[in-house]
């Protein structure tokens, strides 16, 4: 999932990357990379249980991204 933020009073545009992939032991992780559009930007992974856990979480940041401005 790729969430962008674009600030029309300045030149600021942000992107947040969401993606679920599967560990080697039945395990997910959610892995989060954000930033300015055009840079590398900063990661970071929470490993949960199973799939259902991740998707949740998932679900809450997305929904606490859209509140702040990201589409």
């Amino acid at each position: 999932m790729y969430l962008t933020q674009l600030d029309k009073s300045s030149t600021n545009c942000r992107f947040y990357r969401i993606d679920l992939l599967p560990g080697l032991f039945g395990d997910w992780a959610l892995v989060r990379e954000w930033g300015r559009v055009g840079s590398t930007g900063q990661s970071r992974t929470d490993w949960f249980d199973d799939e259902a856990e991740a998707k949740d979480a998932r679900f809450e940041l997305h929904m606490k991204k859209a509140k702040v401005g990201y589409d």
